[in-house]
């Protein structure tokens, strides 16, 4: 609903001004002109990026018109997974095995869909308990491993909208490529004995290349750019927060305290209190 009325916003400010000023829609169509500029700006970022960072960006791009966020029930599910997993793993390696081995048929992990349907969260859980359950590393090497990981997660996950950005800086570049395009097209047309109103046309439309441009720049890529970085945060949040749990237990505290360091990284906006944490828990123990 906020990102509707943000596009709402930009788009009547920007073309209800326009109009208001005198000036018709009909003008601002420009066909030619945002395939040159689109086209360059989508082989640019095709040129300049891998495949997986490509693959990245659609899937974040996605999440980001789509509006998918991980709210407080996501958080509730993660949370009591890793509650779970701490009971679990003090039961032993073997008990641990049968779960971390083989996460989408663990009766455990199915009970958490929202965290089983995050694969590189997920790939994160299950990997380092593996580690944890070795016995073999103290909470301070934990942490430091967990901290390494987490850098290079949050440096691949940020790559797309920073390529993203690139690109929209690189816009009002791309436009003002089209409109010279525009204007050699209204040079020549002199030559061919074009009236001064055909070329005054000419010169019109690829002034709107640049507009285009600048458009772009501002009011759509630069946004989708910071919801992006945004999005990556709130996800980085979670590796955080499991983080916490996982080096907090083996620091020989006990599976709530653990749980409740990991619940104090959790973004404002979807934190739950420590007594909702304790309700959860206890309608778990109970349910179990």
């Amino acid at each position: 609903m906020q990102q509707l009325l943000g596009i709402f916003i930009v788009l009547a400010c920007v073309f209800g001004g326009f109009m208001i000023h005198g000036g018709s829609l009909a003008v601002l169509w420009q066909p030619i002109e945002l395939l040159i500029i689109c086209g360059a700006a989508l082989g640019a970022i095709v040129l300049g990026n891998p495949g997986h960072v490509l693959k990245e960006m659609v899937g974040q791009l996605k999440r980001v018109i789509l509006h998918k966020k991980q709210g407080a029930e996501f958080q509730r599910q993660l949370l009591l997974l890793m509650y779970e997993l701490l009971i679990t793993a003090s039961q032993g390696l073997k008990a641990l095995d049968e779960h971390v081995e083989n996460p989408a048929q663990s009766p455990l992990f199915t009970r958490y869909p929202l965290v089983l349907d995050e694969p590189k969260l997920m790939a994160f859980i299950v990997d380092n308990f593996r580690l944890m359950a070795m016995g073999k590393i103290n909470a301070h090497e934990l942490e430091g491993v967990l901290d390494h990981e987490i850098e290079s997660i949050e440096e691949e996950l940020e790559q797309p909208s920073k390529s993203l950005h690139k690109i929209s800086e690189g816009m009002p570049g791309f436009g003002i490529l089209a409109a010279v395009l525009g204007i050699v097209m209204a040079m020549n047309s002199v030559g061919a004995g074009a009236t001064a109103g055909e070329i005054a046309a000419k010169v019109g439309a690829a002034m709107v290349g640049t507009f285009i441009g600048i458009f772009f720049c501002y009011g759509v890529l630069d946004p989708l750019c910071n919801m992006m970085h945004q999005q990556v945060k709130e996800e980085m949040s979670n590796f955080e927060s499991v983080k916490v749990v996982l080096v907090t237990h083996v620091a020989g505290k006990p599976p709530l305290l653990a749980i409740d360091a990991g619940r104090r990284l959790v973004q404002l906006n979807t934190k739950p209190s420590f007594s909702q944490l304790e309700l959860w828990i206890n309608a778990l123990e109970g349910v179990s």
